[in-house]
Parts: structure tokens; sequence; C-alpha cells
């Protein structure tokens, strides 16, 4: 709230003195700030084409979501059913910015799910068909460069959900006072 004293507008004192305008534009100008956007569209874009194929074919998606061997089959049709619209919401969500707590946190969640039932299916010595971004089986097994592209996937999402719950409120936070 400016001050006035003889007439005349006075800022008033700025209790961090030490934060300019330009160290402003240099934390909204980060690195951090552009690799958290890249990752973000990145992995958005990752789940809405994982969604695609399921979404046209759902019984193909539930027999590898059958082939897994970890539901009640009770269960099956209904993971074939919601999941992939899931991933395309969760993708929307990454790509336009939206609801964004929830959407680092549940994909951060669906990917561990992922790999660990990647990890546990290989470890059984199942070779299945991973079902992860086409219903056909030309892929072949899933295997260890299926983790590792999972475990790649998981580093993008861990750093999005570090951003948006611990960088990006710091970054809020100095935009509210210093505005």
């Amino acid at each position: 709230m400016p001050v006035y004293q003889f007439n005349k507008r006075v800022e008033p004192m700025n209790k961090h003195k030490h934060i300019t305008t330009s160290a402003k534009q240099r934390i909204l100008s980060s690195p951090y700030i552009w690799a958290y956007h890249l990752c973000r569209l990145l992995l958005g874009l990752v789940f809405v084409y994982a969604s695609y194929d399921k979404i046209l074919q759902p019984h193909a998606f539930a027999v590898s979501v059958f082939n897994y061997l970890v539901l009640p089959d009770g269960l099956v049709n209904l993971v074939a059913l919601t999941l992939p619209w899931l991933e395309l919401l969760l993708g929307l969500c990454l790509i336009f910015g939206v609801w964004l707590p929830g959407a680092t946190v549940t994909a951060t969640g669906l990917l561990v799910i992922f790999l660990g039932l990647l990890a546990f299916n290989d470890i059984r010595g199942l070779d299945i068909h991973c079902g992860c971004f086409s219903t056909e089986t030309t892929e072949g097994p899933a295997g260890l460069g299926t983790i590792l592209r999972d475990i790649g996937f998981l580093a993008v999402s861990l750093y999005l959900l570090l951003f948006v719950f611990v960088f990006r409120r710091r970054t809020e936070k100095f935009s509210q006072l210093h505005s």
C-alpha cells in the first residue's frame, strides 16, 4: 500500500530488499521452469498416446490386463475399461496444466504400479506383452527394456511431483510477496 508524504507518493520499504525484479525474472526463466514445462508436456503426451489404442480396443486390452495374472477375474474388465480413460484424463491435465497436484500424484502412483507389475512378472518369468502403448502383441514380451523405459517415465514424473509441491509453491509465494 503506497504511503503519501508531503503530497508525494512514496513506495513502502520492501521487506526483501535483496530480491529485485531481475531476480524474479531469473527465477521464472530458469532452466528448471523450462524443464518442468517440457516434462509436463512429454509425460502428458505419453499418457494420451498410451490411452488411444486401449480406448479403441477394450477387449484386447482386457486380455493384456488378464495376462498379468494379478487381478481377480471380476476386476479385469473394470480395469480395462477405466484405466485408459484415466490415462487420457491425466495426459490432458498434464498437457494443459490443469489440476496439476492431483495429476502428478496420480501419474506417479500409476507409474509405480506399472513398474512394479512389470518387474513382478519379469521376476516370475512370464513372457507377456506389456499392453502399455498398444494392444497388439507384435512388440514382443515385456522385459528389461520396458522396465528401463518406465523407470525413465517415473523419473520425469517424480521431477514434476517435486516441482509442483516444492519449487512451484516457493515461486508462487515469491510472486505474491513481490507483486
